[in-house]
């Protein structure tokens, strides 16, 4: 469900499915918003009985996703909201994964030889508050071990959420950094998606779409945000045109993504950065690299976002000028990562599972080359 006020048709959902008892799953930061007090107030008007998790924050481990089960039977839950960014989205799909399957969390990590996930999953609706990860699209979820901060893929269709109410309400008060760090994560999916190897002309048409969306309504989102979050019609359509594009962004990366979310994966797992942020700050290297034999892809991905010269190094301007007009860093060093720890980012790069679908094949070497230039 999409629109201004979709999240008020929750309660009807939940009690439609005889459900009266949901976990409001959300990080820390989100748990002190007037609009998660606006929720939970919502469903106990409509006297349902919710309960909450809030106990994290930043890239979720593996360990918070066990407290989060343990506060499910404490609460005697029937089903899970998710309600969050990507951060929780991925905690509550997690937590619905071992609610009824046995066994470690990570038994059931997307690679050969996992166990597949059989078990009944709590009902789950997702809401997003932010424009970015699509999760709430998504059948997957991602946690990272506690110790190494790998972060590892749980994969399954049952994590699908039932139902997902797409209420730019919900992100109209974001400040101008998330605004653009999570709009970037959106594009970031999309095009990568529509660059990655293989042939799905599904996945490859939702993409552009996606990326002329971002393309109209990323910058002004930021624009309204810096100017206080004013609400108004023009506000209201670009935050719900932001939703869409996150959640067409996750449908087409079904295909697969690629470099950029190799070197972001590293970044979170090494210096704990916002992915979205990370997805920003590397796009251009990343696609100055990609854009070798690739140009009628460029072409189109030009002219999607509307710019008169659609040449390869053309689109790399514009997603230059983009960041540059949203407050995205040119350089990595902005944000405190150094060259000394180009190593360890590298070797995290190449065993990450995005890559494999890039439309160049990246080597550790050029890992070290896209990370350096980023650097700056």
């Amino acid at each position: 469900m999409a629109g201004i006020g979709a999240v008020k048709l929750l309660p009807s959902h939940l009690e439609e499915n005889h459900l009266s008892r949901p976990l409001i799953v959300t990080d820390k930061g989100i748990s002190t918003l007037p609009i998660f007090s606006n929720l939970v107030n919502l469903l106990k008007d409509a006297g349902l009985t919710p309960g909450s998790f809030t106990d994290f924050s930043g890239n979720p481990v593996k360990s918070q996703v066990v407290n989060g089960k343990t506060k499910f039977q404490q609460h005697q839950a029937d089903s899970i909201i998710a309600f969050g960014g990507g951060a929780a989205l991925d905690v509550a799909k997690a937590i619905a994964v071992i609610i009824n399957n046995p066994g470690d969390l990570f038994d059931y990590e997307d690679v050969d030889g996992a166990k597949p996930i059989t078990e009944e999953i709590p009902h789950l609706v997702a809401i997003p508050t932010t424009a970015g990860t699509g999760s709430e699209a998504g059948r997957s979820a991602v946690v990272s071990d506690d110790k190494t901060k790998r972060k590892k893929i749980i994969f399954a269709p049952s994590l699908m959420p039932k139902k997902v109410f797409l209420d730019p309400e919900m992100t109209m008060d974001l400040p101008a950094n998330i605004t653009a760090s999570t709009g970037m994560d959106a594009l970031t999916h999309l095009i990568e998606a529509y660059l990655a190897k293989g042939g799905q002309p599904l996945c490859d048409g939702i993409a552009l779409e996606g990326m002329r969306l971002v393309s109209v309504h990323l910058p002004r989102c930021v624009a309204f945000a810096k100017k206080g979050n004013k609400k108004s019609k023009e506000h209201y359509e670009s935050r719900l045109q932001m939703l869409n594009a996150a959640m067409m962004g996750a449908a087409a990366f079904q295909k697969g993504l690629g470099v950029t979310h190799s070197c972001a994966h590293a970044l979170s797992t090494v210096v704990d950065m916002h992915h979205g942020l990370a997805n920003g700050i590397l796009l251009p290297y990343c696609m100055k690299f990609n854009q070798k034999g690739m140009a009628d892809r460029f072409k189109n991905m030009a002219q999607a976002v509307g710019i008169k010269k659609t040449g390869a190094a053309d689109f790399i301007k514009w997603i230059e000028s983009l960041n540059k007009k949203i407050g995205i860093p040119k350089h990595l060093k902005t944000v405190g990562v150094a060259k000394s720890q180009i190593p360890q980012l590298v070797e995290i790069a190449i065993h990450d599972v995005c890559h494999p679908s890039n439309p160049r094949p990246v080597s550790k070497k050029d890992f070290e080359t896209i990370l350096k230039q980023a650097i700056g």
